[in-house]
């Protein structure tokens, strides 16, 4: 394995539990990966199947969603809609050998910081196991010919 590879992560939040996890986390200095670029949703309902398998094209190695708690979603059910979408992505990605161990989901409140960075650490230490993304190094070769 390539020790100096260093993934991709895109992360797309909602603007309320997410996004206040991250500004939580920045607040108390909690230092997390700086490789992860963020989305802001207005609500993780609003996560699309599209939006997630887009990431995966434009080259990220690994994708994840930062939403409210089950049960305390401030559009009601908008988290259990994202959780669908992205459980049917990540059969998507198993489907096409992309592999959905890619793609996961967290729950967590704005107080969260600390557990918002190690999401992200968790996520990143994930894909460096997986490897770069086989899109993005398909696509390399394809542009060496």
């Amino acid at each position: 394995m390539d020790q100096t590879f260093e993934p991709q992560i895109t992360a797309f939040y909602c603007i309320y539990c997410g996004y206040m996890a991250a500004d939580t986390a920045g607040g108390l200095h909690i230092q997390y990966p700086a490789n992860v670029k963020f989305v802001r949703l207005p609500c993780t309902g609003k996560t699309d199947i599209r939006y997630l398998l887009e990431a995966f094209e434009q080259g990220a190695d690994g994708v994840y969603i930062v939403a409210c708690p089950i049960g305390n979603c401030h559009h009601v059910r908008g988290n259990e809609r994202g959780k669908a979408r992205v459980e049917r992505a990540r059969q998507l990605l198993d489907a096409i050998g992309l592999g959905g161990e890619r793609l996961d989901m967290f729950f967590v409140s704005g107080g969260m910081g600390a557990t918002f960075a190690e999401h992200a650490q968790e996520m990143t230490e994930r894909i460096r196991a997986l490897g770069p993304n086989p899109l993005r190094t398909a696509r390399r070769r394809g542009q060496e010919r």
